[in-house]
């Protein structure tokens, strides 16, 4: 018998009228202090993982979650061109943004081009091992010096020859006669600041205001136990979006839009389920337990069944196996008296030492198995954990109705293996559909899914007669942080934008 989706309610501490919650809390200050505490029907995070067949690390059982407010976001956010400037000026220029993996640049000479905001970006390895980003711009006509990665020890204009050295200092020029104005000294291309963290490389464009690792905190210490450095990426798909970058982005910061949107993930994802948390003003996290079912289930067919339905419908499970581990280690039969979330914890466990040769024996169920889903501000997610990391990045398009959405997945490279040289990226255009990536396997098919909902989302926000965004007080907190933050930078705040 199939399973039936039904709405759950929710446990309730007298919550005020829908509609009248911020008017009510200014007059009551004993509302004001409960408002965020409703959750969902069902086991709790806190309560799955403390059942975890290995001692959880407290970096899984902490919560910080900070009740923000209740205040409708302006549309205009979305579909506005003044505020995609505003964005232009005031924040991207000041925030670290995620532009390559070491492995996508192994060699001395390798470069990659990374745009976004208006800019161009040269990444290019050095001789010494460092990495250095230039403005991918000749400073003679103007040229873009390089439309796509290779390797190189000199950048030469395509247009004229002037040339600069992989490291963005000046080289040479033909006619240098006839420029006798321009001093050599200040002929070295713009350069924007390189930070690194466990295999990931971020520029940012304006030099100064907090380290790479004060503004990723607390990622590397949650990070750590994950190793990523360990990692290389598998597979690169990126594709061109009919939507803001912020809707597209905000529609992967909550997992409660499952029962409608991807209801196949129901038997085995509690979705409502899930944790939010968030820290300071750049980073948060999303936690989705998997190997259990959706309280909006109202009757499934046992431990077996979700296992089944997990090996089915989950894009890590199968498609990113080689070799032995091509099987797919989750397809198991759950021993009697064990939950299918245990049983599943205890096959990856297996599968894993067995496969990159790590001891994975503390691995908790939630760290093998789980959607451990971070986002770092402005348009940086890495996937925790152990399983085959998922990686998102969003960035704007050409006007404010466009974005285009990068997805990698990493895999852990066996222990004792070389790191190998990063995966190819397949760019897919706006008219193409994500399952035509078909190294993403199921996974195409779940994005497709949301595209089925973005581009009426963007119309909506311009047709939208209030004008307004409304979200719920803790599902979807994580966008309220990422709202306030963003916020801060056009207010002035945060970055070095001056009115």
């Amino acid at each position: 018998m199939p399973f039936r989706p039904v709405q759950t309610q929710c446990k309730r501490r007298k919550s005020p009228p829908l509609g009248d919650s911020e008017n009510m809390a200014d007059r009551d200050p004993e509302i004001a202090s409960k408002l965020g505490e409703d959750r969902s029907e069902g086991i709790s995070w806190g309560e799955l993982i403390a059942q975890d067949s290995r001692t959880p690390p407290a970096i899984l059982t902490e919560e910080s979650y900070t009740y923000r407010g209740s205040d409708p976001i302006p549309a205009e956010r979305y579909t506005s061109e003044e505020f995609a400037r505003l964005e232009r000026e005031r924040m991207w220029p000041y925030v670290w943004q995620f532009v390559a993996r070491e492995e996508d640049l192994p060699d001395a000479g390798d470069y990659v081009v990374y745009e976004n905001a208006g800019r161009s970006y040269l990444v290019s390895r050095q001789e010494d091992g460092s990495i250095r980003a230039m403005h991918n711009v000749c400073l003679h006509r103007g040229r873009k010096l390089r439309t796509e990665e290779g390797n190189a020890d000199k950048f030469v204009c395509p247009f004229h020859g002037f040339a600069w050295n992989k490291d963005g200092s000046f080289d040479s020029m033909p006619c240098q006669w006839d420029f006798p104005h321009l001093q050599q000294q200040g002929l070295d291309l713009p350069e924007a600041e390189v930070g690194r963290w466990a295999g990931y490389v971020f520029i940012r464009e304006e030099k100064g205001g907090p380290s790479l690792e004060e503004y990723l905190a607390p990622l590397p210490e949650h990070f750590k136990r994950w190793r990523h450095e360990e990692c290389a990426s598998v597979m690169r798909v990126a594709k061109e979006v009919p939507a803001n970058w912020k809707v597209t982005m905000e529609a992967f910061m909550e997992a409660w839009h499952t029962i409608v949107t991807h209801p196949q993930l129901l038997p085995f994802t509690g979705d409502s389920n899930a944790a939010y948390w968030t820290w300071g003003d750049n980073v948060n996290v999303n936690l989705v337990p998997f190997g259990v079912m959706s309280p909006h289930i109202k009757s499934g067919q046992g431990e077996q069944w979700i296992v089944d339905e997990f090996i089915k419908y989950n894009g890590r499970s199968g498609d990113n196996y080689e070799g032995e581990a091509a099987a797919n280690p989750m397809a198991i039969r759950v021993p009697e008296g064990m939950t299918a979330r245990a049983a599943l914890g205890a096959a990856m466990r297996q599968a894993y030492a067995e496969s990159t040769g790590y001891d994975h024996e503390d691995a908790t169920d939630a760290e093998l198995l789980d959607a451990l889903v971070y986002n770092v501000f402005p348009n940086f997610a890495p996937w925790g954990g152990y399983m085959p990391n998922i990686v998102y990045n969003w960035k704007p398009g050409k006007t404010p109705d466009t974005c285009i959405m990068e997805v990698r997945v990493l895999a852990r490279i066996p222990k004792g293996q070389p790191i190998p040289r990063g995966a190819p990226l397949h760019f897919l255009t706006l008219d193409q559909k994500w399952t035509e990536a078909a190294e993403l396997g199921i996974l195409g098919d779940v994005f497709e899914q949301d595209m089925d909902n973005l581009p009426y989302v963007q119309q909506g926000l311009h047709a939208s007669k209030n004008g307004q965004v409304q979200l719920g007080n803790y599902q979807e907190i994580r966008i309220r942080q990422f709202q306030d933050t963003i916020m801060k930078y056009i207010n002035g705040e945060l970055g070095g934008a001056k009115d």
